[in-house]
């Protein structure tokens, strides 16, 4: 374990790379956010007056107004307020990315060009420049029109098709996965980008878009038609390949029983009281169990709902059957909470703090941080300024306020 001592945490792995953020919403600024929480200086381009579109969306809002949909991906950042279609905004926006290591835009194709900043012009003004662009659809004339948002993506990508309670009832996730996924593979990009730049000096275009990130990350259900050439349905929450592997009904609320082995299943049986399952022949496999779904079905469910869903969660997670009951969001932090994993974090000074979702990451020498709560628009736009007009290329002078968080197993204070 590194001793800071009193100079504060060791730097985070991307300390010292400046990333130039002209995203909004939220696949974009999820990559940025993850960048920030790692060391990186990012430095937020906004629209004057208006921002970040999600800085009007709610409810929910806070006690000061602020979008909660805003600040759950916006932390660690500096909020810099530029028109990118104006002539006296157009030098500094130039000059950021002439002294940036990445560019992250989430525009519709063709938007950057038009202002001067697309990855040619960026490239040519900055050769080291990582230019990361996100679209809905791919850069190519066909797509460039079509609008990209999470809901239409899991709709015409696939995703709501084996989504929902039923045949014919498709739903949509009850977050925006897509954008998530999509922001996770931007990050990915941006950071093997950067590793080929150690080995060749250049920086090269890094392309990401909706409708790819969410094919790929259906994994199975994709690999599934590619390669079989089945074209699943819903299915409910059962399984295509395994089996239990789903929800039951208990005496209070449902639970869930996640089997992934015939060993499980043993288990399972043994808790219920019907070990005599584990050996009809129509349950004894996956395969088999598959194959008769529904009288499974009906064997557990007339036991399950004989208990509490907390009663199946201690009985089988002790047998190592994988079981939980369905928590609403609340439940679901306390458990965390219960388990050490400090997955609500405070982040902020003592008068102006705000409290957020922990980043998962956890690195032994390199930790996260959480140094800068979510930016009001426009808070930064002087010193980002100053600094870039100063003569010094290297990183900003004017060093963050010295935040906190109620983490404490992530170390707070050092500067960015």
């Amino acid at each position: 374990m590194n001793d800071t001592g009193s100079h504060g945490p060791p730097p985070g792995a991307m300390a010292g790379i400046v990333v130039a953020d002209f995203s909004r919403v939220l696949a974009a600024p999820y990559a940025t956010m993850l960048f920030g929480d790692l060391g990186a200086d990012v430095i937020k381009v906004e629209r004057p007056g208006s921002g970040d579109d999600t800085r009007h969306w709610g409810p929910p809002f806070t006690e000061d107004h602020e979008a909660t949909y805003f600040l759950s991906v916006n932390r660690n950042k500096r909020s810099f307020t530029a028109d990118m279609a104006a002539p006296a905004d157009h030098g500094d926006l130039v000059e950021l990315i002439r002294r940036a290591d990445v560019l992250i835009e989430n525009f519709r194709p063709g938007t950057m060009a038009r202002h001067g900043l697309s990855y040619d012009h960026a490239a040519a003004i900055n050769p080291r420049l990582v230019y990361c662009s996100i679209t809905g659809f791919g850069s190519e004339e066909a797509a460039a029109a079509l609008p990209g948002y999470d809901l239409l993506v899991q709709a015409v990508g696939g995703l709501m098709s084996v989504t929902g309670p039923g045949p014919g009832e498709p739903v949509k996730a009850g977050v925006a996965l897509v954008d998530v996924l999509t922001g996770l593979h931007a990050a990915i990009g941006v950071l093997a980008a950067l590793r080929a730049r150690e080995s060749t000096g250049r920086g090269q275009l890094v392309e990401v878009n909706l409708l790819s990130t969410l094919l790929s990350s259906m994994v199975n259900q994709s690999v599934g038609y590619t390669a079989g050439g089945a074209v699943p349905g819903i299915l409910g929450n059962r399984h295509p390949s395994i089996a239990p592997y789903q929800l039951f009904p208990a005496s209070d609320r449902q639970v869930v029983v996640a089997v992934g082995n015939d060993r499980q299943f043993t288990q399972l049986c043994a808790a219920l009281g019907i070990p005599e399952a584990a050996n009809d022949q129509r349950f004894a496999t996956n395969q088999a169990r598959v194959a008769h779904i529904d009288e499974l079905d009906q064997t557990i469910t007339a036991v399950t709902r004989e208990q509490t869903a907390d009663h199946w969660y201690r009985e089988l997670s002790a047998r190592g059957v994988p079981c939980g009951p369905v928590n609403d969001i609340a439940e679901a932090f306390a458990m965390a909470n219960d388990l050490g994993l400090n997955a609500r974090i405070t982040v902020g000074a003592d008068d102006d703090s705000v409290d957020l979702a922990a980043n998962p990451i956890s690195l032994s020498d390199t930790p996260v941080s959480y140094l800068r709560r979510p930016p009001r628009l426009g808070q930064h736009a002087d010193e980002v300024r100053a600094w870039l007009q100063s003569p010094a290329a290297g990183p900003a002078a004017v060093e963050p306020p010295q935040y906190h968080s109620s983490n404490n197993n992530q170390p707070m204070g050092a500067h960015l």
